[in-house]
């Protein structure tokens, strides 16, 4: 890989890290102000929010500017946002302008792959992005919940500085302020990525017309018969792995008796599954041959439900670390073929940010779904049964959707897998 990757995956770790350590300390927060259960899982609905509404318009925005500067922009509103929830602003509504900045970010780190790196790598990049940044998740939801115990929030609370009152009383608002310094890092990064030398594409001077445009390049991506079934597997999965952190700590706390610090570190043991998953997928799985692994995404939703008979951390564990891996390994190889796919047809920061649309409209759908499950009563292990199922059969669904397009579309798949083929030597 070119030395300018490295310092692109840098920056990347150190924002997603920030990201979720502070989803742990901003749950803190709701559960320091005694709000409901079922409110927690709204934290990530705000987030993703900015996702959904503004992705035809972050598309556009990461392609009328260099990567780096984007990146760079994005951080900035993530310290915004962490400093809004030092100030007393809703929680929502302050990490609700995190997502902002984790929105308008996501189409450049991703995008500016597909423009510094030549399509033999792009299996491999992902392997590198993904496990970084499940690594990140792994490391920042630890660090998240380390931030927040007793000992070390008991510890950053002594510190104050002279002759100003800080405001910071709390064990979420110490664990924060340590945040924003982990922001500030990923932003020297961003300062560091290197220009790809692409073309810019300036912005329609219409915002209706950005509009129009990015209505076009979802209808692009979901009628080319290969974009759509990645498309449709990135879409379930990520709604379901948004789902899956939350389903992990309400399980903690019900089947081991863990607190919100101690649960966060099963976060992380998921999170470190998907990481050798992403690997060994990497290492394995070419691009044109991606689609062989969807029957994963089936097994690992029926795994899922073995969950409600674990009472023992000491099995918890690796059924935390199989699921995380069936994961990772079969949603790397799916989202190289969908940029692969979305590059070809659309340009980088367009195709993800049709990719962010929709993953991120069905993460709003399924914690809007788990939190309304956890409000009308449900034990957290019938709502782990019914998550299990739900994925599994969505995921046969898109199974038997590509089966039939091998049939009605062969010849048409089959040149689109050559051009994949192709491109991987």
């Amino acid at each position: 890989m070119k030395r300018g990757f490295y310092t692109i995956m840098a920056a990347q770790f150190f924002s997603s890290l920030a990201d979720n350590a502070l989803l742990v300390a901003a749950i803190a927060l709701l559960i320091q102000s005694h709000s409901p259960g079922w409110l927690t899982p709204y934290l990530k609905f705000f987030f993703v929010v900015s996702y959904v509404l503004l992705a035809p318009w972050v598309g556009a925005f990461a392609d009328r500017l260099p990567k780096g500067q984007v990146m760079l922009v994005s951080n900035t509103i993530k310290i915004a946002g962490c400093l809004m929830l030092l100030f007393g602003v809703n929680p929502l509504a302050a990490y609700a302008l995190v997502g902002l900045g984790a929105a308008a970010y996501s189409p450049a780190k991703y995008g500016i792959l597909t423009e510094y790196l030549p399509p033999t790598k792009l299996v491999i990049a992902n392997g590198w992005i993904e496990g970084l940044t499940v690594g990140s998740i792994i490391l920042g939801t630890v660090l998240g919940g380390v931030l927040i115990s007793g000992k070390v929030s008991g510890t950053l609370l002594q510190f104050d500085l002279p002759s100003f009152d800080t405001s910071i009383d709390t064990p979420a608002e110490a664990a924060i302020s340590v945040i924003v310094f982990v922001y500030a890092l990923a932003a020297i990064f961003n300062l560091y990525v290197p220009h790809t030398g692409v073309a810019l594409k300036p912005l329609p001077a219409n915002p209706l017309d950005t509009l129009r445009d990015f209505a076009q390049c979802c209808k692009r991506l979901w009628t080319d018969k290969l974009g759509q079934i990645s498309l449709a597997v990135t879409t379930l999965f990520w709604g379901a792995g948004a789902t899956l952190q939350f389903i992990v700590i309400e399980w903690a706390r019900a089947a081991l008796d863990y607190n919100l610090s101690r649960a966060s570190i099963l976060q992380g043991v998921v999170a470190m599954g998907i990481a050798l998953g992403a690997v060994i997928a990497s290492a394995r799985v070419t691009l044109d041959r991606a689609v062989n692994v969807i029957p994963l995404g089936i097994g690992m939703g029926l795994f899922v439900i073995s969950m409600i008979f674990v009472r023992d951390v000491n099995i918890a564990i690796p059924v935390m670390v199989l699921i995380g891996g069936l994961a990772g390994y079969f949603v790397v190889p799916m989202n190289a073929l969908l940029q692969h796919r979305g590059h070809n047809l659309m340009g980088a920061g367009r195709s993800i940010a049709v990719q962010n649309f929709n993953e991120n409209t069905s993460i709003l759908v399924m914690i809007a779904g788990y939190s309304a499950l956890l409000a009308s009563g449900l034990s957290i292990f019938a709502v782990i049964t019914l998550y299990g199922l739900f994925v599994a059969g969505t995921m046969t669904m898109v199974l038997l959707w590509y089966r039939r397009n091998r049939r009605v579309h062969r010849k048409e798949i089959e040149a689109l897998l050559e051009i994949a083929r192709s491109e991987r030597h």
